[in-house]
């Protein structure tokens, strides 16, 4: 049975080794002037410096190319492709079209994975993609179980699945924050996952909060929620799903490394021990919610969700 790929996020590339060394197979990196929603902010030259460590360690560095790109952004994007081939990562993850029209020029054997976070939703369209250029398909949040399965059986691309972190429920290009505070005549510093304070959406009626930062790529509202389902793998595994993502957004370097170490032993159990990841799972979620932040409880997000039509 194929084992699939852990892909993880980190903060920065004193992390890289720590998280190869707890069972990360690949790593997402970027800068938030090309990406979306990053753990960290990777500089060119902290790029270059993670590839090579990365490497070393016989795992993968993709780097996310997957904002919205608007004309002012469209020109740097092969000079930027020609760099991170240069550099010798190992895919680029894109969503918008900009990106591979610019990669069949600057970087023509560069591996590319389809990631538009929620209109990937059916196989048809991520074999569309595929037949594109796009090796992998990175599954949007919102699908059930067996939707996931369906698409697996049918993809002609790789798939991507998020297993565990925050995601997004709404972005938008423009500063709302900033033109909130700017209305009530305050000074907006502008939030991003660098600082330490949070900012939060309060729902009262839910009693939900919502995590909020501004970046150079707008505003996110983050889900109340992590999704968590190192307990329920095993049908993702069984239909040969290629990739689990453990998103750390707005998260701490020693926690996603314990969440990597968990996952780490749950998909090898899962493959080689069936019996006895049965037995230790439930012990693994228990051991993941130890260490959850206090303002974010676990759920199994969409997964067993039923589907309304």
């Amino acid at each position: 049975m194929k084992k699939p790929e852990l892909l993880v996020t980190p903060t920065s590339v004193a992390d890289i080794a720590p998280l190869a060394e707890a069972g990360a197979d690949a790593f997402m990196i970027g800068e938030q002037r090309y990406g979306l929603r990053l753990a960290g902010e990777f500089t060119r030259e902290e790029i270059s410096e993670a590839v090579k460590i990365a490497h070393e360690k016989n795992t993968k560095v993709y780097v996310a190319m997957n904002a919205l790109f608007h004309n002012d952004k469209v020109d740097e994007l092969g000079d930027y492709l020609s760099f991170l081939a240069e550099a010798g990562v190992d895919a680029v993850v894109f969503g918008d079209p900009a990106v591979l029209m610019a990669a069949r020029e600057a970087a023509p054997e560069m591996k590319l994975h389809w990631n538009t976070e929620t209109t990937a939703t059916n196989w048809f369209t991520c074999n569309y993609w595929g037949r594109k250029g796009a090796k992998r398909a990175v599954l949007a949040r919102e699908l059930s179980m067996d939707s996931i399965i369906e698409m697996k059986e049918h993809a002609e691309v790789e798939i991507e699945v998020q297993v565990h972190g925050m995601t997004c429920m709404f972005q938008s290009k423009r500063s709302l924050l900033g033109n909130y505070f700017l209305y009530q005549d305050k000074v907006m510093e502008v939030e991003n996952r660098r600082l330490e304070k949070d900012m939060f959406l309060h729902d009262k009626e839910r009693g939900n909060k919502y995590p909020i930062f501004e970046d150079e790529n707008g505003t996110h509202i983050m889900s109340p929620n992590d999704i968590c389902i190192i307990d329920e793998l095993t049908e993702m595994i069984e239909a040969g799903v290629d990739s689990f993502k453990i998103d750390g957004v707005l998260k701490t370097s020693e926690y996603i490394i314990e969440v990597t170490k968990k996952y780490r032993q749950a998909i090898d159990l899962c493959v080689e021990n069936r019996d006895e990841y049965e037995d230790v799972k439930d012990d693994l979620l228990a051991e993941i919610e130890e260490i959850q932040p206090v303002n974010r409880p676990l759920d199994t997000g969409f997964f067993f969700k039923e589907t309304v039509y």
